[in-house]
């Protein structure tokens, strides 16, 4: 099963195909050209034995209407030409009068018989025929029989001869052609050989560097020369083994992060029980108060899961979203509605202004997912007292845009670029006070390229921040 497989997969290479392209392409026209110059030597060659013919015959026929012979077969001058040109061809000539009655057959056996055929009535109209049989070997010709300076036609001369002349010339010539196809195509089939290994031996030092790197035996960038497809081929296969080392790297740093938050909070808890644990004799609002903090510890450690499953979560059901039609107005009203319990009780105003009715094509439960996280960051991270968040909504033809903009503590310019990491917090001392698990954003972000939209931040250090976000009316799969 093996050996059929391998031999499958032999035919089904490039190589292979490049091979057999070649000697195809190599090959057709041969044949071609072989076919198309014998017919034409033999067309020609017919062609000029017709012309000889038709010019001796032509001269016979003109002493045979002078001479009256088909009226007076006496004449020993015209018999000795007909047998001699007879001879010559190698034929059977035959002459038929004006009552088509054959009245001369050197072969002597149709004479005093008539014959109509169409070649015959023909002639008699003052055409000249002629017929070459490529299967039988046999040239036949016809032409009409006139008196001099007259038009009518008085009788008609046949001619059948051989055409073994033609055929054996004809054989020759094939016979040297034979030779030189078979020359010819054993020089193709080692062409085909030679060139298909040529543009294949780029693509098998490029499958032996990637196995050197697969089997971590290089580390260098793969160069691989010989032509511009495999240059721009190793250079898009480093491209992406640069990307994967990228993606590597990040998911170690994702998974050395995740450890971390995690264990925080189980680390907190183990020192807060051994501290109660050591006293023995601790009061009843020590217990309370290391309690709470346990409590506490345990809540934030729920947040880190819950916000880490909705990652999870979005990644892997990001190629397949469930999307609606959603009237986007009060699909906004809804998400500030339950943040505004938040809001009130940070002293926070939230304001939502919509330009215009919109509706759109969304996930629901993603996008809202993303808009909260917008929204409660813009309340949590606002200034005590006095803070405010305006939310906007408009639209045009192709997309709607939303902002959240906040009048808060703002972000430091060094740090806009990484807000969308995982685990990535500005403040972390102030987002452990809120319960930020710094995961909010990069589930936001993921959140609007799955609806294939785009998020921007502009944010002043003590000033605020302004999210904008912008996404499809129509949902582009």
């Amino acid at each position: 099963m093996s050996k059929i497989r391998k031999e499958k997969s032999k035919f089904n290479s490039i190589q292979f195909r490049v091979f057999l392209l070649i000697l195809l392409f190599g090959l057709i026209p041969m044949f071609a050209v072989r076919i198309v110059v014998l017919r034409s030597f033999e067309e020609r060659e017919v062609a000029a034995k017709n012309q000889e013919i038709s010019n001796q015959s032509k001269i016979l026929a003109t002493q045979i209407a002078a001479s009256d012979y088909l009226n007076n077969l006496d004449s020993e001058v015209i018999d000795a030409q007909i047998n001699q040109l007879s001879n010559v061809y190698d034929g059977r000539i035959m002459l038929i009068d004006s009552t088509f009655t054959i009245v001369k057959d050197t072969y002597k056996m149709d004479e005093g018989k008539v014959i109509t055929s169409q070649e015959v009535v023909s002639s008699f109209r003052g055409e000249t025929n002629s017929r070459y049989d490529r299967e039988y070997g046999f040239l036949e010709m016809t032409l009409p029989i006139t008196n001099p300076g007259q038009k009518d036609v008085i009788g008609v001369f046949a001619i059948n001869m051989s055409a073994d002349t033609i055929m054996a010339n004809r054989d020759f010539y094939r016979n040297r052609a034979n030779v030189c196809l078979i020359i010819l195509t054993i020089l193709v089939f080692f062409g085909a050989a030679g060139s298909s290994e040529l543009i294949i031996v780029p693509l098998k030092k490029l499958r032996f560097a990637l196995e050197q790197k697969k089997h971590g035996l290089v580390d260098e960038e793969i160069h691989v020369g010989g032509s511009s497809e495999t240059e721009i081929l190793s250079n898009e296969i480093n491209a992406l083994v640069a990307d994967m080392k990228l993606v590597d790297a990040s998911r170690q740093e994702f998974v050395s992060n995740v450890s971390h938050e995690l264990k925080t909070p189980i680390t907190s808890m183990k020192v807060l029980a051994d501290s109660l644990l050591s006293q023995e004799d601790a009061p009843a609002e020590l217990y309370r108060e290391f309690m709470e903090d346990i409590a506490n510890e345990v809540e934030r450690e729920s947040k880190i899961i819950d916000d880490l499953l909705s990652l999870v979560k979005m990644d892997k059901q990001a190629a397949k979203p469930t999307i609606t039609l959603v009237n986007i107005n009060e699909f906004l009203e809804t998400i500030l509605k339950r943040i505004q319990p938040i809001a009130e009780k940070a002293g926070v105003e939230l304001v939502l202004e919509s330009f215009r009715p919109v509706s759109a094509e969304i996930d629901e439960v993603k996008l809202s997912l993303a808009i909260s996280n917008l929204v409660e960051n813009a309340v949590k991270y606002n200034k005590e007292g006095g803070g405010w968040v305006h939310v906007t909504l408009n639209a045009d033809h192709q997309f709607f845009y939303l902002t959240v903009e906040d009048n808060g503590i703002g972000i430091p310019e060094d740090s806009i670029e990484r807000i969308f990491e995982r685990f990535y917090r500005v403040d972390k001392s102030h987002s452990r006070e809120i319960g930020g698990t710094g995961l909010g954003l990069a589930i936001t972000r993921n959140s609007i390229l799955l609806h294939r939209g785009a998020i921007k931040v502009h944010s002043e250090l003590g000033v605020g921040t302004t999210f904008s976000v912008r996404i499809p009316l129509n949902y582009i799969s």
